[in-house]
């Protein structure tokens, strides 16, 4: 059955898609629309896992729109460009994160702030401004605005600079907007998983003081070794807390599952910074006090705009910044998500869909 808008496209694309909030992903067969003047068509290399394709999957957050092909940390090759595009040439090296549009008039876009322009598009599970509605990096290509792609760097490996399109920049922007990044910062980055494990590499190569706070013990190895963080903390262990009370800048929550915060705000100096990216179903128990005797604040922070992504991106190649990744199959995606709930990934899963992707099309 033809989707909204989708008499208009007619180029035909292939992936995976999901068509109901079981999340079980299967091929699919759709089409793109053609290349407009400012697009390109992008051949996709790889794409990143990330846990929001897992809540999108299931409709967890009320909002999905089936059949459902996920994917916002995609890196890919471009293979067609229209007669306006002036940034890229066939055959770059390209990512595509987490938005594909906005308004281009407000004032965040003004700012390359679209991340927060009300009237953005998601690069999957939204509806463009056309009146199609977007799949995601589980497939074969993808036809994106030149103003919405970001340049890979040569020196960074193509499938593990998959997840800092979401997961990367996410860590990145509210390090610099926060002003944590640098010497003589200490943050504490709770949660050492997609997310928080990008987070530690960024804060290292900012010359920042950095500490993983996780309720999982077993992570101090990765943590302190692997990693190269500064300290560790069981946030379960009362003593440790304790005994690091006052003692961060800013602390950055990446944890999606329900969990105290008033201990965060504990660690944190006069004057320090929570920061939330886990999107908790949740609501926190909040004391006013907490806050109030020593000027601390509780914010949030949803990825970056294109022009502080492209400056990620070139930072992480400078910095030799990338992703610890698993590659998978298209055919072990399920699995893979499966997986992805009970947290059993290190750190990030990659598809790689320009090897595997075509052979699962009957």
């Amino acid at each position: 059955m033809q989707r909204l808008g989708e008499k208009y496209q007619s180029v035909e694309a292939f992936g995976w898609a999901a068509r109901d909030s079981s999340g079980h992903l299967s091929p699919f067969v759709f089409s793109r629309r053609e290349t407009g003047e400012e697009e390109m068509r992008v051949k996709v290399l790889y794409c990143g896992v990330c846990h929001s394709d897992l809540h999108c999957l299931k409709n967890e957050w009320h909002s999905s729109i089936y059949p459902l092909v996920p994917g916002h940390e995609i890196v890919g090759e471009v293979t067609e460009i229209g007669r306006k595009v002036s940034k890229f040439s066939i055959g770059d090296k390209i990512g595509v994160g987490c938005i594909v549009d906005s308004c281009r008039a407000c004032e965040s876009c003004r700012e390359d702030q679209e991340n927060y322009c009300t009237k953005s598009v998601a690069t999957y599970n939204g509806v463009h401004y056309d009146g199609t509605v977007n799949y995601g990096g589980y497939s074969d290509h993808i036809v994106v605005d030149e103003r919405y792609a970001v340049k890979i760097p040569h020196t960074l490996p193509l499938a593990s600079a998959a997840p800092l399109l979401c997961a990367g920049i996410s860590m990145y922007s509210p390090m610099k907007y926060f002003g944590l990044a640098g010497p003589g910062k200490h943050i504490g980055i709770v949660g050492l998983g997609g997310l928080g494990h990008i987070g530690v590499r960024f804060a290292k190569a900012f010359g920042s003081k950095v500490t993983v706070v996780s309720s999982t013990a077993g992570k101090s190895k990765d943590a302190l070794e692997i990693f190269e963080a500064d300290g560790f903390l069981v946030s379960t262990d009362e003593d440790q807390m304790q005994a690091a009370m006052g003692t961060m800048d800013g602390i950055i929550d990446t944890v999606s599952a329900s969990h105290p915060i008033l201990p965060l705000i504990g660690l944190l100096k006069p004057s320090g910074k929570l920061v939330l990216l886990g999107a908790t179903e949740k609501p926190f128990d909040l004391h006013a006090f907490s806050l109030i005797l020593g000027r601390k604040s509780i914010a949030g922070s949803a990825i970056g705009g294109i022009k502080e992504t492209q400056e990620m991106i070139n930072f992480a190649a400078e910095h030799g910044i990338k992703a610890e990744i698993e590659t998978i199959s298209m055919e072990y995606v399920n699995t893979a998500m499966d997986r992805l709930a009970k947290g059993d990934v290190r750190y990030r899963f990659v598809i790689d869909i320009a090897n595997t992707l075509a052979v699962t099309r009957s």
